[in-house]
Order: structure tokens, then sequence, then C-alpha cells
């Protein structure tokens, strides 16, 4: 059996954090320790609450130390079911907050001084089949359109300025999305929230919510926790503490391969651009060249958790097949996590009787969970509105309580639509 290891992790290794006492009281408790949970710490303690974030593991440890640095405008969700569901005006502010989130992690990183391999690389969404060009066409109008938003439609003879393959027949590039090392980037906005003045309690479950005097108790790992106001930031980790939560995010795991390191000449033909790629496949693939010159590939393996070593054997194949150079390249890494989905493909937050929340990023939370992290924080605060966000209403998914059961009936169907697309 193949162990786990993550690149990102042996890239920069673990930064080690101040042991922190659990206080008895805060006046805001974050539970979770990723990009949203740091985001609003580093808001809330700049605005001088005292809060405590409450992390199971050790920060950075889930998603947002395992995904594959992709900055991306926009969400899971489509602009135009979202333009259908919500309305035209509602769907611009919506793509604007998108848009600020990527500037708002560029600023981060700045004001910060965090080093992680930030760029504004690009992004190139991939025709799987001469099928999909045509609905990526009808994205960019809709962009440039309704948003004025350029992106430019890469046609058959032109997708090979982006990519060495003959596998894709067409893509749309987006030359804002941008791309970092992640677990670098986390261990910076711990430290940046640690320098405001926030307490990161690592090693912290929370096994238990119960209203409080003067707000909410929590019962944890470490012993009692009372505070005024509570934020569950949880994403694709989210369990059944909260059941009103657990009944409208999904957790579905997502896969990654990275490669031994590449000779420049044939980085150079693999993806000469230096993109961000993913393909228009619902079981999709994407993938990048890392900063030491590796081939990540990612992708669903399967809508229920899967083995590790057949998740990269799975892996493995797609990428030989998408790029048959590579059929001898040794596999370096291999790991997994979890992604935070929803029904409509959109994150959410606001409040729901006592307790905060934002999640539900769908595979687009590098930025969106640093940006609605800060403005749910600055909210909570009183120093700024919630986002917009807030407005769209969270549907729970019909007969879900928290155990996925419908997953392997969606994978079989989301596969078989992918075979006859």
């Amino acid at each position: 059996m193949i162990q786990e290891a993550v690149l990102w992790q042996a890239l920069s290794p673990r930064a080690e954090l101040p042991e922190a006492a659990l206080p008895a009281r805060a006046d805001v408790a974050i539970v979770g320790g990723g990009y949203t949970g740091l985001a609003a710490a580093r808001a809330l303690a700049s605005c001088g609450a005292a809060v405590v974030v409450l992390e199971r593991e050790t920060v950075g440890w889930g998603a947002s130390g395992r995904n594959a640095g992709m900055v991306l405008p926009g969400f899971k969700a489509e602009l135009s079911d979202v333009v259908r569901r919500s309305g035209l005006d509602v769907a611009r502010r919506l793509f604007q907050e998108s848009l600020a989130a990527i500037q708002f992690v560029e600023s981060v990183i700045r004001d910060e001084g965090i080093a992680c391999d930030w760029r504004r690389s690009g992004h190139v969404t991939l025709a799987a089949k001469p099928s999909h060009l045509p609905p990526l066409q009808e994205a960019r109008q809709l962009l440039a359109r309704d948003f004025g938003y350029q992106t430019d439609l890469l046609g058959p003879g032109e997708i090979g300025r982006e990519i060495g393959s003959p596998r894709y027949h067409g893509g749309l590039l987006d030359a804002a999305a941008g791309s970092l090392q992640p677990a670098a980037y986390v261990a910076g906005l711990a430290r940046a929230a640690l320098r405001a003045g926030a307490t990161l309690c690592e090693g912290t479950e929370v096994r238990g919510i119960q209203p409080a005097a003067a707000g909410l108790r929590m019962d944890t790992s470490r012993g009692p926790l009372e505070a005024s106001e509570l934020l569950i930031a949880t994403n694709g980790y989210t369990d059944r503490l909260l059941p009103w939560l657990a009944r409208r995010v999904v957790a579905i795991g997502s896969y990654i391969i990275a490669t031994e390191p590449l000779p420049a000449g044939l980085q150079q033909r693999l993806v000469p651009g230096g993109r961000m790629l993913s393909d228009t496949k619902h079981l999709l693939y994407y993938f990048r060249l890392s900063p030491d010159g590796r081939l990540l590939f990612g992708g669903r393996a399967g809508f229920v958790p899967t083995a590790l070593e057949r998740s990269r054997e799975l892996l493995r194949r797609g990428m030989v097949e998408v790029f048959p150079e590579l059929a001898a390249t040794r596999i370096a890494y291999a790991w997994g996590g979890r992604l935070g989905f929803t029904r409509d493909l959109l994150p959410h937050a606001g409040r729901h009787g006592p307790v905060c929340y934002a999640l539900g990023y769908g595979g687009h939370g590098v930025g969106m969970a640093s940006w609605l992290g800060d403005r749910v924080g600055r909210a909570i605060a009183g120093q700024g509105p919630w986002p917009p966000l807030a407005k769209i209403p969270f549907p729970a998914i019909p007969l879900y309580l928290g155990r996925p059961w419908f997953l392997p009936m969606a994978g079989a169907y989301y596969g078989i639509r992918d075979r006859l697309s």
C-alpha cells in the first residue's frame, strides 16, 4: 500500500506555530483552520476582537494545504445557470466578488510578505470533445456581453500554444487567473492571523455546541470554550456537528499526483505557457507545472471515497492519455483531499440562528475562501456589510442528512454523460 505524500508539504515544511492554551472565553470562536477561518481570524483580530481558531488537525491540514493552487474567477456553478436562477444583476455582483477575491489574495500576499510563488498565470478550460467547444464560445460571449469581461477562445489550430497534447479540441483562456503554492500561502495566512492577535489552537476538536448565557459554549477535546459568536469554516470537512449545515454541504474527494522533476524542454513542450489547465468533463482532469518543474495532475477518481493506490493509478492512466510522453515518468507524490459542494454549486455565507458560516466552494476555494473569510469576519465585527452571497438562499439537499448515499449514482450518471456528450 502506498503512503500519502503531499508535494506542497515537502516544498514548504510546516512552520511550527506557538502552542496556545485554550482560553475560557473569546469574542468569536472559529471552527476550521484553513483559508476561510484564518482570513476571518486575521480580519476579526485586526478589528480588536478576541478570536480563537479551533482546528482539529493542524492549520492548513485539509484542502487549504492540499489543493492544486489554482486561483480562479467565477464559481463551480456556470454563470448562465446563476443568471437563470437569480437574474443578471445578482450574477454580476457575484462575479465581481470572485474577481475581488483574486485581488484580495494578491494584496494579502503582498502586504503580509508571503512567499508562495504567486503569479497571474492564467487558466485554460480545455474542450475534451469537439462538441464541448461551442459551449465555451457561448460562455465567452456571455462574459463579454453581460459582464464586460474578456476571455479568449482558442480553436483546434490554436490550442497547441497552451498544451502539448492532441487530446483537446480548443479551449477558453482566462488571463486573470492566478497560481500559488497553497501550503506556503496557508502558512503565511496563519502567521498573519497571529500577528493580528488571533489565537490558533491546533489539535482541538469541537465535539458539541450548546447555548450559553452570553452566546455559545463549545465542548472541545481540550475543554470548554464560551464565545459570543461562532463561525463554522469547515468546507469539505463539515461533519454532523450542526445538522442544519450537514444537510447542505457534501464532501467529494479529489486526488492529485505529481511526477518527478521534468527536464526544462519537456516542461516547455507539455505546458508552453505555464498556465493552469482543466478540462470540460464532469469527472474532470486539472493539471499544472509545479514551481520545481513537476507535472501535477488531479481529478475526481470517483465521487465516493477511493483508496489512494487506486486513485493514483487512475490518475496516472489519465495523465498518460493526455501526455503520452510521460508514460515512463515516475510518480513521486500522491495525495487526496475533500471538496465541499452545495446543491446550487455556489459558496454560501451567512448566519443561521446563533451560528455564522462560510463554506461550499466546490473546488474554487483558494480565492473565494480567503475573501469570504475576510468579509464575514469584518461583518461579524460590525466593520462591514455581509457579502452578497449571504443574500442567496442556501438550499438543503433532499433526503440528505450528512451521509452521501447518492454519490455512487451521481458518479455513474456523470461518467455516462462524459462518455455520451
